[in-house]
């Protein structure tokens, strides 16, 4: 079953066999992935399409992979790029670091490590974003408003929703019940205070829904932690 990813990755390689094997394996892996096979196809794709992250060919028709990846710098795109070349020597490793790229994947190579390689760079990329809150396994992106836990997506209402990200916003730190309803439900809230324990249970059932480990951790007599 193919997972879910939010990640848009353009790959520019001009072996068509080979771009077509990346592009379904990231894929099946549930990224959104797009491709070019020149080096001019790639600039362009690569400044209109923005995406999270490049697979860049070194030996590409029209510029090389190594201009098309001085040029982006230039123009201030930091997107992380991970070079494939069948060079292993170290001036040319360095050639292609030096022109930007983030990474380095020398032909041939196992589909394995150059996942992992993807993984570890968006991984970067997404620790710097502000619309993205992460803590083991969950994450929440606060502009598309998905929830997952590992690779399982989590639908949560509304107000599920912003307790979570009040959590998430503090991580390790012990909320008290009074900071949860003031910044959650809001000062004028005249419910009853045990509106935090629903929803704290709420949100344990579904985020423990395959039996992972608890998150909501409960300070008796304080409030709230979000900790191993």
């Amino acid at each position: 079953m193919a997972k879910k990813n939010t990640a848009h990755i353009l790959v520019i390689e001009d072996e068509a066999k080979l771009a077509q094997f990346i592009e379904l394996e990231l894929k099946y892996e549930g990224y959104q992935v797009s491709v070019a096979s020149d080096g001019l196809a790639g600039l362009t794709a690569a400044r209109e399409s923005e995406p999270n992250l490049i697979v860049l060919d070194w030996m590409l028709p029209g510029i090389s992979g190594l201009e098309l990846c001085r040029r982006l710098r230039t123009t201030g795109n930091m997107v992380p790029v991970i070079l494939l070349t069948a060079k292993d020597d170290v001036k040319s490793r360095v050639a292609g670091l030096d022109a930007g790229a983030d990474d380095y994947v020398v032909k041939p190579f196992s589909v394995e490590e150059l996942l992992a390689r993807v993984r570890a760079h968006l991984r970067r990329t997404q620790e710097e974003d502000p619309e993205l809150l992460q803590f083991g396994d969950l994450s929440l992106n606060r502009s598309t408003r998905e929830i997952f836990r590992g690779d399982r997506a989590i639908e949560l209402t509304a107000k599920e929703f912003d307790l979570l990200e009040y959590l998430l916003s503090h991580p390790r730190q012990v909320l008290t019940r009074d900071q949860i309803l003031e910044n959650v439900w809001g000062y004028d809230f005249m419910g009853d205070s045990n509106i935090i324990e629903v929803y704290v249970r709420y949100l344990r059932l579904k985020l423990e829904a395959n039996q992972e480990k608890r998150l909501i951790q409960t300070v008796r007599g304080v409030g709230y932690v979000l900790r191993d």
